[in-house]
Formats: C-alpha cells, sequence, structure tokens
C-alpha cells in the first residue's frame, strides 16, 4: 500500500523534530559538560552522522545559541505562567522552583561568552528581566522579602543552585530543591535579620560574560 506524499512529508517533519531534540539533548549534556567539545562529540552522542547535524546547525556557535535562546525562552513562559497565580509569595516562589528544576541557569553559566547572541535573544532577555521584577516586585508587596534583596540577586540565586551537580540528576534535583529553600529562607524577613553584606549587585554588572571570548 502506498503512502500519499500528504503523509510522507508528515512523517519526514515528525522523524525531523525527534532528530532535533535528539541533537539538542546531546548538545547540552556535551556542551555543559566540556564548553570546548567539538560539534562532532554532539553528533556521537546523539547517534547521527555529522552531516545531519550540520543540516539543522551551520556550526557549533548557532548550536550553542540556540541551547541558550531554548533556556531563555523557558524562562520566560514560566515567568508568564507564575504571574497568573494570585498569591504573590507563592508566584515567586514556585517560578524560582520551577526554573531551577528546568536547569536554565547551568546554560548560562558554562556558555556565556561562546557565541554572539541575536537581536532577538536581546529582546527575550528584556522581556525576561521585566517580568522577573514584576514578580520581585509582588513578593516584596507581600511584605514577605526581605527589604535589602534587590531583582539582581535573583539571577546569583539560581546560579547558586545550578552549581549543585552530582552523577545522579534525579539526586541533583533534589539537592538543588534544598538550596532553593534556604536561600529563599535567607531572603525571607525576619525581625532580627542582620542587612546584607556589601553593596548590592547593579543591573547589567553581570553581562560582560556574554562578550564572546578570546
Amino acid at each position: 500500500m502506498s503512502t500519499t506524499p500528504g503523509k510522507t512529508l508528515g512523517g519526514r517533519r515528525a522523524q525531523a523534530a525527534r532528530n532535533d531534540e535528539v541533537i539538542l539533548e546531546a548538545a547540552r549534556a556535551v556542551f555543559l559538560d566540556d564548553p570546548k567539545a567539538p560539534i562532532a562529540a554532539v553528533a556521537e552522542r546523539a547517534g547521527v552522522g555529522i552531516s545531519a547535524l550540520y543540516r539543522r546547525y551551520a556550526g557549533k556557535e548557532d548550536l550553542l545559541r540556540q541551547l541558550c535562546h531554548d533556556g531563555l525562552r523557558r524562562y520566560v513562559a514560566e515567568a508568564e505562567s507564575a504571574l497568573a497565580e494570585p498569591d504573590d509569595w507563592t508566584a515567586f516562589a514556585g517560578f524560582l522552583a520551577r526554573v531551577v528544576d528546568a536547569d536554565v541557569h547551568s546554560l548560562t553559566v558554562h556558555l556565556a561568552g561562546t557565541f554572539t547572541p541575536t537581536e532577538e535573544m536581546g529582546r527575550d532577555a528584556v522581556r525576561a528581566s521585566e517580568l522577573a521584577t514584576a514578580l520581585f516586585e509582588r513578593a516584596r508587596a507581600s511584605g514577605r522579602l526581605r527589604p535589602d534583596v534587590v531583582v539582581p540577586d535573583l539571577g546569583l540565586l539560581l546560579e547558586s543552585c545550578a552549581a549543585v551537580r552530582v552523577p545522579d540528576p534525579e539526586r541533583t534535583g533534589q539537592l538543588r530543591r534544598r538550596q532553593l529553600a534556604v536561600l529563599l529562607a535567607g531572603l525571607s524577613t525576619a525581625p532580627d535579620a542582620e542587612p546584607l553584606p556589601g553593596p548590592a549587585p547593579a543591573a547589567g554588572e553581570f553581562d560582560w560574560r556574554w562578550r564572546p571570548r578570546e
């Protein structure tokens, strides 16, 4: 029995989508382990030919850019979802927990500066900052966020959770959630809390690392 052109095309598209997902998963694993790894290591881990990879991505930089942009989009989606939560503190804490679970900031820590961001990424980064600020201000309005915390502290909090990693992925997730709970407790208001030390991180203070590395 012959297959209609429409069904054949749909099957090919589905297979291409699956291949792309496998490639991105492999690239994430490879480059989180070693950002300097060659693109051939991604093809090997994905179990595809190097030509199949190059049909989708012109080179390593395109692949790195796609990975980070996907993470940025996930961050934006989680923030938008959190804003629909009626309880201000629950919205804030839930957003942070889901971003930690998605492991978005491991990409930031490992891959910043390894590629040139696009204008679209820049727009999405601005959107991400706006949404995070909205959630932060809601948390502050709830009265549960200590007054000397600033929005850029959130990035440091998320990166510290992303730094927690053990060989077992499930255990990694458990430890990251525990670390987040400890950090959220530190962000919460307490009548006898000592002031946070040093000047607060400034907006844009960490943008330098997105400059291409020599």
